[in-house]
């Protein structure tokens, strides 16, 4: 049976890479932008850009 200190240090080690883990897999899911945030700044279709 392991020790309680053994135990903890397990748990404590795999907690870390889960939320890396985690962290990474939420970037990945928002990798890309949309095509509305890719083109927010043109304006609306069929009218003239916003002026700068």
């Amino acid at each position: 049976m392991a020790s309680n200190t053994k135990a903890t240090t397990v748990k404590r080690k795999n907690r870390h890479e889960k939320a890396g883990r985690r962290r990474k897999n939420k970037q990945a899911r928002k990798s890309t932008a949309s095509k509305t945030e890719l083109f927010a700044g043109l304006g609306e279709p069929g009218k003239p850009a916003p002026k700068r």
